[in-house]
């Protein structure tokens, strides 16, 4: 059955953690402490995986759902959305490594110790 946004505003802490399912394996899973956070469940390689698409507040339900509609399309491209995700915040990370004025300050810091 698929959540609907008052549902998932209304979700409240019990004491134990529990999950609300929505279709296609999209969850949200509500925490001892009152925590909110979207999960996206798949198959790869024959076992059973999980990927988190943000917490409640900042993701809506909306948003939630076109995540999961992106790493269901990863996924039939043979793609694994968890390592897919990996490799893009590692280029993000070295773009901002080698940027021309990194370079050119490595390069100087070089130069100054001969």
């Amino acid at each position: 059955m698929a959540l609907s946004d008052l549902a998932v505003r209304q979700a409240r802490t019990t004491g134990k953690a529990y999950t609300l399912g929505d279709i296609d394996g999209l969850s949200l899973h509500v925490s001892p402490k009152g925590g909110r956070c979207w999960h996206f469940r798949y198959c790869w390689a024959g076992k059973q995986k999980r990927i988190s698409l943000g917490t409640y507040p900042e993701v809506s339900l909306r948003e939630a759902r076109g995540l999961r509609d992106e790493a269901r399309a990863l996924l039939a491209k043979g793609i694994n959305p968890r390592v897919h995700r990996k490799r893009k915040r590692q280029a993000v990370r070295l773009a901002s490594v080698n940027t021309f004025n990194a370079v050119y300050l490595l390069w100087l810091e070089h130069r100054k110790s001969e």
